[in-house]
C-alpha cells in the first residue's frame, strides 16, 4: 500500500512525458563531458606498474581496450539503470529501492553516491592545482613532477573544492548554462595534441617506452662500448599473451572504475529521455564513443611523441606517458602549452561544481533534517584533506574503489531488471537481503588487493586461526579486473538470491506508471 512508504518515495513523482528531450539534449553530452575529462584521459598510457604502461603491449592493443572498456561501460553499467530511469521517470535513489529496499535504498546507491561525490571533487581540486603549479613553475622537483604537498598547491586545490562546493550550493543553475561549452575545451586539446604527433604513430614500436632513453644515451656517448652494445642491441621481444591480456585487463578496469558511479547515474540522466532508442543512442554516442575518442587519441599522441622523437633525452619514462607532461618543450612551445594547461583547468570547474550538486541533492534526500550547508560543508573538508595530501594524486587506485563501490551495484541492478522480465519490479519493503548480501561481497572482491594485507594482519592477531590459513596477502593481486569482477559477482550473487526468495516484499507505488513496452 502506499501509506507503506517512506516519505521520499510517497513524495516522488515521474517526469512527464512532454518534459522529456532526445538524448543529443541530455545524455550524450553530459556522458561526453565526462569522458573528456583530462584527468581520466592522461592517466591512461601511464596506467599500471609495468615499463611502458598501457603501451608495452603496442598502440593498437591499447586503442582497441579502451574501445572494450567503453562497450562494457556503456552495456554493463548504465544501460539498465537508463532503462529503468526511462521507463519510471524516477531517479536512481528511486528505482534503486528495488534492489535495496524502501530503507535500504537511502543509504544504497542514495547516500553512497553522494559521500563518494567528495572524492571526485578530491581528485578534481587536485588535479587542478597540480596542472596550475606545473604552468607557473610552482613546486617542481626532481623529474619534473609537482611535489605535494606544498603551499600553493594546497591554497589552490582549497580555493577550487569551496568555490565549487558553494556553486554546487547556490548556483548550479547558472554553471549549467556554461557546462555545456566547457567540453569543448579538452575535445580541441586533444586534436591539437593528436595533429602535432600523428605522424609518429607509425614509428612507435613498445621498445621504446619500455627500454626508453638507450638509443639516445648510446648517440650522446658513441665511444663508450656499453652503450654501443645496448643500441645496436635488439628491440625488447613482444609481451607474452598473457602479458597482453593484461595489459586489456589493466585499461579496462581503470576505464570502467572511472566510470561506475556514472553508469549507475544513468537513471538519473535517462528519466528525461522519451524512449529507450534514446537511451541507447545517448550512451553509444556519449559513452562508448567519448571513451574511444578521449582515450585512444590520448594513447595515441603518446605514441606518436615517442614515434616523432619528441621525448626529451633520459626522460623519466613514467612521466612522459602523461600526454600533458609532453607539452611543454615537446608537442607545443613553453607559452602555448602554458595556456592549453590554465584552460584545462577552467574547464574541470563545472564538473567539480556537479560533485557538490550531486552530493547536496543525496544529502537533501537522505538526511533531511540536516542542513545541507553543514553536511555538503563537511564532505568538502573531505576533499580538501584528499587534495592538500595529495592523496588524491593516486587516480588508478581511486578508481577502482570506486568501481568497487558501484560495481556490485549495477550488476545486482541487471540482475533485478531481468528477473523482473525488464520491467522496475517497484520498492521492496525494508532492507532487502538480496541486494544487501550481493554488494557487501562483491566490494570485498573489488577493494581485495587493498584489503588483503591488513586482513592477514587482522589474523595474525590471533596466530591458532593464522597456522590454519594461507597468508592472505598473498593472494591480493589474483583478482582480474576488480571492478567487472565486483560487477560479476554482484550480478551473479543478487540472481540467485533473489531466485532462492531472499527478497523483500513488494511495496505498491500507485504514482508510477510503468512503461515496459
Amino acid at each position: 500500500m502506499a501509506s507503506n512508504l517512506p516519505d521520499y518515495l510517497a513524495a516522488a513523482q515521474p517526469v512527464p512525458q512532454e518534459k522529456r528531450a532526445p538524448w543529443y539534449k541530455n545524455i550524450a553530452q553530459t556522458y561526453a563531458g565526462v569522458m573528456l575529462w583530462y584527468v581520466f584521459w592522461r592517466s591512461l598510457a601511464g596506467a599500471g606498474t609495468t615499463p611502458g604502461g598501457a603501451l608495452a603491449a603496442g598502440v593498437w592493443h591499447a586503442v582497441l581496450a579502451i574501445l572494450l572498456a567503453g562497450l562494457i561501460c556503456h552495456f554493463l553499467f548504465y544501460l539498465v539503470p537508463g532503462l529503468l530511469g526511462m521507463k519510471t521517470g524516477l531517479p536512481l535513489y528511486v528505482v534503486g529501492t528495488s534492489t535495496y529496499g524502501a530503507r535500504g535504498g537511502l543509504f544504497m546507491p542514495g547516500l553512497l553516491m553522494g559521500v563518494l561525490q567528495f572524492g571526485w571533487l578530491g581528485v578534481n581540486a587536485c588535479m587542478v592545482a597540480e596542472v596550475l603549479c606545473r604552468c607557473f613553475g610552482v613546486g617542481i622537483g626532481e623529474g619534473g613532477a609537482v611535489q605535494v604537498p606544498n603551499a600553493t598547491h594546497a591554497v589552490i586545490a582549497v580555493v577550487f573544492a569551496a568555490a565549487a562546493a558553494f556553486m554546487g550550493l547556490k548556483g548550479i543553475q547558472y554553471v549549467a548554462r556554461v557546462a555545456s561549452f566547457f567540453p569543448l575545451i579538452p575535445l580541441v586539446v586533444l586534436l591539437l595534441l593528436f595533429v602535432q604527433t600523428m605522424g609518429g604513430v607509425g614509428k612507435f614500436t613498445p621498445d621504446m617506452v619500455t627500454q626508453p632513453g638507450a638509443k639516445a644515451a648510446a648517440e650522446a656517448a658513441p665511444t663508450d662500448p656499453a652503450a654501443k652494445a645496448e643500441a645496436a642491441a635488439p628491440p625488447s621481444r613482444p609481451l607474452s599473451t598473457a602479458a597482453v591480456f593484461s595489459v586489456y585487463l589493466l585499461l579496462i578496469g581503470v576505464v570502467v572504475g572511472f566510470f561506475a558511479t556514472a553508469g549507475a547515474a544513468g537513471a538519473d540522466l535517462a528519466m528525461n529521455s522519451r524512449n529507450a532508442q534514446d537511451v541507447q543512442a545517448g550512451g553509444l554516442v556519449g559513452i562508448a564513443s567519448a571513451t574511444l575518442f578521449a582515450g585512444g587519441l590520448a594513447v595515441l599522441t603518446v605514441a606518436g611523441a615517442y614515434g616523432a622523437g619528441l621525448i626529451p633525452a633520459a626522460s623519466d619514462a613514467k612521466t612522459y606517458l602523461d600526454p600533458l607532461h609532453l607539452m611543454k618543450g615537446g608537442i607545443f612551445g613553453e607559452g602555448f602549452a602554458n595556456v592549453i594547461l590554465i584552460l584545462l583547468a577552467i574547464s574541470a570547474f563545472p564538473g567539480g561544481c556537479f560533485s557538490a550538486y550531486i552530493a547536496a541533492t543525496s544529502f537533501k534526500t537522505t538526511m533531511p533534517k540536516v542542513n545541507p550547508f553543514l553536511s555538503v560543508g563537511i564532505g568538502t573538508l573531505v576533499s580538501i584533506l584528499l587534495a592538500v595530501t595529495g592523496w588524491a594524486m593516486e587516480v588508478i587506485p581511486f578508481f577502482t574503489i570506486i568501481g568497487a563501490s558501484f560495481g556490485p551495484v549495477c550488476g545486482a541492478m541487471v540482475a533485478d531488471y531481468l528477473l523482473s522480465e525488464g520491467k522496475w519490479a517497484g520498492p521492496r519493503a525494508g532492507f532487502n537481503p538480496a541486494g544487501w548480501i550481493s554488494w557487501v561481497i562483491g566490494f570485498i572482491v573489488g577493494v581485495f588487493e587493498f584489503i588483503a594485507p591488513w586482513m592477514q594482519k587482522l589474523i595474525e592477531l590471533v596466530p591458532q586461526i593464522a597456522a590454519l590459513l594461507p597468508d592472505i596477502s598473498f593472494y591480493k593481486d589474483v583478482i582480474p579486473c576488480p571492478p567487472v569482477a565486483a560487477f560479476v559477482v554482484g550480478f551473479l550473487l543478487y540472481y540467485v538470491l533473489a531466485r532462492a526468495g531472499l527478497k523483500s516484499a513488494t511495496l505498491e507505488m500507485p504514482q508510477v506508471a510503468q512503461r515496459n513496452a
